[in-house]
């Protein structure tokens, strides 16, 4: 299971960092602790993805209490991908955002997507699931109810569970 569990990088809505640590030491303390990178090496590698995610060099000495929403989940994902995952998992990542900072971190996600990343996302941004997606399922009371690609469930859904909620969600 450890084996499987260092090849993934994890993002979650309650953003998981530690309030301590800045910006920069947040996305640095998985990489020497975990996978043994020296402090240099780890530092070039989260300088590198904070500024992928937008979270340039202003912001390295900040501590997460000083950030946004939008601007915690980026650091959360900087960190995530500092450990060169193999596929990136995504619980719920705007679910705890103001409405104003959902926009910022799904471009983030998008531009992931773009450079070829697998990623695992549990979302309720339908739209979004819809552009980014080359697979969708659909769940409903834990169980898969629906399967196929964005068109055959956002167009074409064969549920009648799936359609009631897309109707709810979909413009």
């Amino acid at each position: 299971m450890t084996e499987y569990r260092e090849k993934l990088g994890m993002v979650f809505q309650s953003f998981n960092l530690f309030e301590n640590l800045n910006v920069l030491e947040n996305a640095i303390v998985a990489q020497t602790t975990v996978l043994k990178r020296s402090r240099d090496e780890a530092e070039k590698i989260a300088k590198e993805n904070l500024t992928k995610v937008g979270m340039t060099e202003q912001y390295w000495k900040a501590k997460p209490k000083q950030l946004s929403g939008g601007q915690k989940q980026r650091v959360a994902i900087a960190r995530a991908l500092s450990v060169n995952p193999e596929a990136m998992l995504f619980d719920e990542p705007t679910s705890a955002l103001d409405p104003e900072m959902v926009g910022e971190v799904l471009k983030t996600m998008q531009d992931l997507a773009k450079s070829g990343l697998t990623m695992i996302i549990v979302t309720h941004e339908m739209e979004f699931a819809k552009e980014v997606s080359d697979r969708v399922i659909f769940m409903d009371k834990g169980v898969i109810a629906e399967e196929g690609t964005p068109e055959q469930i956002f167009e074409h859904p064969q549920q009648e569970r799936t359609k009631v909620f897309l109707q709810r969600f979909l413009k």
